[in-house]
This record gives structure tokens, sequence and C-alpha cells, in this order.
């Protein structure tokens, strides 16, 4: 079945976008393209874990797991942030979960006690072991690269730097300085949805005006999206939108000055492969990280952040602060009707995917990627 499935998706894959329709619904639905996917996707590429602002200090920490291999994301004595396996070399429990500061990490199991660079430094009763050695045994680092502020690893050892990757998205984003807003929400989620559903609804405005009714729809202009002229790029899509110079949100402040022109009240909407994408206004971002679970669940990192220069201009700060989660909140909860709801139709008999809107046009970019890393 996935043969013909990926030979479909590589045909539409070709076509231009004026002749493209959605993925194939298989593509959703079997567990073939899943296995695919963390073979030739999660486990190769570069994936977001969240910000670097979220472990400012010598031992902070969180967790995460990248497909089914359990990561420990954390700053070390030198400032530097790194990733480290989170399983223990004895009998391989998971060390810790959430998120904290810690000098070590002990397994919960035997308390084996590994330091901020996953070298073992403690484990009782191995002194009768004759093939123990205490030195030689130091937990599996991942590769692990800071890009404006977010932080990526990669299970795959020869992967491109993420900077060479995303140098072209470096100019378009690098003027916002998002790597100093100040983090405000950073939450984890499991939505009842295939990944790729969210990730195609996050990166098109399309829906915007009538599945955001409530919220972003009416302060987002449709004619107004733009497509970078230079086409796709291998590693991200973006676009781009405008809002009113005098609108209340999505413009810079006036203590801004990094962003000029048109840039003042632009926002940038990348989103990086396979599945981290996010919203970049000159006073706010906000993002989702993703990962599959099972095809019909989505494991959510989800976060926002605000320019430094709007929180300290607040006379109130804690309203403010309690509103824009609020706000944000529901937009998440706008998505999260629909893209649960795709799903359900995905999954019905007589569902069929239509064809693409210029205004979906990262959507058959994203297309491509996917045929590219499951169909050649």
């Amino acid at each position: 079945m996935s043969k013909t499935v990926l030979d479909d998706l590589k045909n539409l894959a070709a076509k231009t976008l004026s002749h493209a329709s959605a993925m194939p619904k298989e593509i959703y639905t079997s567990n073939e393209i899943l296995e695919l996917e963390q073979e030739q996707i999660f486990s190769k590429e570069w994936i977001c874990v969240g910000r670097e602002t979220e472990i400012p200090k010598v031992g902070d920490f969180f967790t995460f797991q990248l497909g089914n291999q359990p990561i420990i994301i954390l700053r070390d004595r030198e400032q530097k942030v790194k990733a480290i396996s989170n399983v223990c070399l004895h009998r391989m429990m998971q060390i810790v979960e959430g998120k904290g500061n810690k000098k070590t990490f002990t397994c919960p199991y035997h308390a084996w006690t590994y330091n901020l660079d996953g070298n073992l430094v403690m484990a009782k009763f191995m002194d009768r072991t004759e093939c123990f050695d205490k030195k030689s045994l130091k937990l599996p680092q991942i590769k692990c690269e800071i890009f404006l502020g977010w932080i990526y690893v990669s299970l795959n050892e020869n992967i491109q730097s993420v900077s060479d990757t995303l140098s072209n998205l470096y100019e378009v984003v690098s003027p916002y300085r998002m790597e100093n807003y100040i983090d405000i929400i950073s939450e984890e989620h499991v939505w009842n949805t295939n990944w790729k559903i969210l990730t195609e609804n996050f990166m098109e405005g399309y829906h915007l005006p009538v599945a955001h009714q409530g919220t972003v729809g009416p302060y987002f202009n449709v004619l107004d999206t733009e497509f970078d002229d230079r086409g796709a790029f291998d590693g991200f899509t973006y676009q781009t939108f405008t809002k009113n110079e005098d609108a209340l949100v999505g413009t810079a402040h006036h203590r801004n000055n990094s962003l000029t022109g048109k840039w003042r009240h632009t926002s940038v909407l990348p989103t990086i492969f396979p599945s981290h994408m996010y919203s970049l206004a000159p006073d706010h971002l906000w993002y989702l990280s993703l990962q599959p679970n099972g095809t019909d669940k989505v494991n959510i990192k989800f976060g926002a952040a605000i320019a430094p220069e709007v929180l300290e201009d607040q006379d109130d700060p804690e309203q403010f602060l309690d509103e824009t989660r609020k706000f944000l909140h529901h937009v998440q909860e706008e998505d999260r009707f629909v893209v649960e709801g795709i799903y359900k139709g995905v999954c019905s008999p007589l569902s069929n995917p239509g064809p693409l809107s210029w205004l979906e046009r990262e959507n058959h970019e994203f297309t491509q990627y996917i045929a590219k890393k499951l169909a050649n």
C-alpha cells in the first residue's frame, strides 16, 4: 500500500501549485507512513525542543522525547546548552522527568548519578564487578545547536549545521532580535490529530478569517500575504503579512530601533521542516514544535514570548501577561477544533483531498518536502 501512496505523493509533489491538491489521505492515517517518517525524518532532521531562554542558569534543564529517545536539555557549568541521553547506563531506566535545576542527575532505580557533562560520578555497590569502569561511562551526547535563541537537536551526527540550513531565513528574521524576547508560555499538549495536519494548518493564512473570527482573523489581510520570490528552500519556508501601523498588536514599539520601514508592522511566519513553526511579530512571537504520537495524536510544545520593551512599558505587567496568555490559548483552541475535525474527515470513507489555493503555497512546499524524504 505505501508504495502506491508514495508514488501518488511523488507525482503530486511534481505538480505546480495551480494544479496541486492536498496530500493523499493515507499519508495521514497509515502506520507504514508513520514508521517511514520516524526513520527518514525525525531520526535524521533538526528538531526544535524550545528556546534557550528556558534554561538561563547553570543546572537548568528540561526533558524532551525525540521519537523513542528521551533527552535532557541542560545548561552546563561552561554556560553552554547541551543535550544528553536521558537513559541510565545501568538498566536503561529513564533518569529524570519534567524541568528544574540540578547539579547532578540521579537515576530513580539504583541511584547511579551523573554530572552536567553526563559523566557517571557515583554508583554504589559496584566494587565487586570487574567489568565496571566508572571513568569510561558517560551518557551519550546528542547533537545540539542554537539558532537565534532556538534550541535544535538531532540524532544525525552528519547533519548540516542549523545556521547553514537556515542561512537564507537568518537575513529575514534576525532584525527582530527574537532571541531577546521574554518567555511567557512554555507548555506541552497532546491533540487528537496527525502531526502533518497541524503543521499545514499553521503554515497557511487562508483559514484565519474564518477559523479565527474571534481572535486574530479580523486583523489579517488575506490579500497582503507575500511569499519569497526566490521560491522554496530546502530546510524551511515562510510567508509575511502586515498590520496597520496603528494596530494594537503586531507592530513595533516606539523603542524598537532594529526594524525600519514596512518591517515595523510586518509579521513573518516561518516553518522549519519538519515540525517547527512560529509567528514572529515586532512585539511578540508564539510557536509550536511537533512530534507524531501515533497517526492520530500529536505531541505539541507550545510557547510564546514578548519583546522586552513592550513588557517594560506596561503599567500592570501581570494583567497584561494574563490577558495575553488567555488570548493565545483561545487561538490555540480555535486551531484545535479545526485540526481535530480535519483528522476525523481524513478518516472518513467519502473524503478526498481538494485543490489548493494560492494562499496554501507553503502546504505544497511541505508536500514536496515530505515526498523528498519518503518517496525518493
